[in-house]
């Protein structure tokens, strides 16, 4: 009987890198190795698989079919080993090796200067890792294990991560400079008569936006669809595009200056809360516990001390409605 060879679990993770870079030279730089010495390697696992995994072209490597399949469970594979290899670190060691957290592009701008500080430190000897998405990316790096800790929005499905809340955010309409509002307040019903730009995902703000005009009983006047950046979409606001929507925060330091305006929006639903989320299905991470106390300590603190703009109360899992703090 001829003897099964197995593709062993180094050469799974050279694949996967040389997969998502699309490139033999950007990959071997990226691991310190010689291209030629990946390329045998990529070349020596097709051989024994007896697939063609890639298609090899002046545009770099391209996958083909097989190895567009083949990625989808040798990506799992790499991830488990590099969480694997992150626990063993993290039990030989003082403290966890890397500390990653995600949040909502808004939240960051507030809580990351001051976080980055205290998780500095706090953890010395960690590599610490900061990152934004939106809501619907950041609940898919929990479950994924790409994130160890999450702030954000409290998801429209909240079974799915365990979350402490932290503060409630009053949402307000963002305006050009030059259109005409109301001195304090703007009812929602008046705000859905705006031309708006939103993103076109159906979750987060397009959802609650869409929440409001079904109502209501109006249909949205979408100016303009962006998904990303809401640098980029307060950016569209101030040219005059059209309105938009989100916390008194993102807007602070550009309303002084006068580039845009914005007014308290009133209504059912007009105030979102921020939590900060882990995923149920993940093994926590080393020092979890202390990672989770410093973000709600640097929360109040940014909310007390009147550097949360827009936000007035801290708050406490027994203060709201939803699953308890654990």
């Amino acid at each position: 009987m001829q003897e099964e060879q197995g593709v062993d679990a180094g050469a799974i993770e050279y694949f996967v890198l040389v997969a998502r870079t699309g490139s033999i030279a950007r990959a071997a730089a990226e691991i310190g190795i010689e291209p030629s010495t990946l390329a045998r390697h990529i070349g020596r696992m097709e051989t024994d698989s007896g697939l063609k995994l890639f298609h090899r072209s002046g545009r770099g490597m391209v996958l083909t079919d097989a190895g567009s399949l083949f990625l989808q469970e040798a990506g799992s594979v790499v991830d488990a080993l590099a969480h694997a290899r992150r626990a063993i670190a993290d039990l030989s060691a003082d403290g966890p090796s890397q500390i990653v957290i995600a949040a909502q592009p808004t939240i960051a701008q507030v809580v990351y200067p001051q976080l980055g500080h205290a998780l500095r430190g706090k953890f010395p000897k960690a590599h610490i890792r900061l990152i934004e998405g939106l809501g619907n990316q950041v609940v898919g790096w929990l479950q994924e294990g790409k994130t160890d800790v999450a702030i954000m929005y409290v998801p429209s499905n909240p079974q799915i991560v365990d979350y402490d809340l932290l503060v409630q955010e009053p949402l307000y309409a963002f305006l050009p400079p030059g259109h005409s509002m109301p001195h304090r307040e703007l009812a929602v019903e008046d705000f859905l008569d705006f031309a708006l730009i939103l993103p076109s995902t159906p979750h987060g703000i397009r959802g609650q936006v869409e929440a409001w005009a079904k109502r209501h009983g109006k249909r949205l006047r979408i100016a303009l669809e962006h998904d990303g950046s809401t640098f980029v979409t307060r950016r569209l606001v101030q040219a005059g595009h059209g309105c938009s929507v989100g916390p008194l925060a993102a807007v602070y330091e550009e309303e002084k200056r006068g580039l845009l305006q914005s007014v308290r929006l009133v209504g059912a639903d007009t105030l979102r809360t921020v939590a900060v989320a882990t995923a149920q299905n993940r093994p926590p991470v080393k020092g979890l516990h202390d990672i989770r106390t410093m973000i709600r300590q640097v929360t109040a603190e940014l909310v007390m001390s009147g550097q949360w703009h827009g936000v007035q109360q801290h708050l406490h899992a027994s203060t709201l409605p939803g699953r308890p703090a654990r």
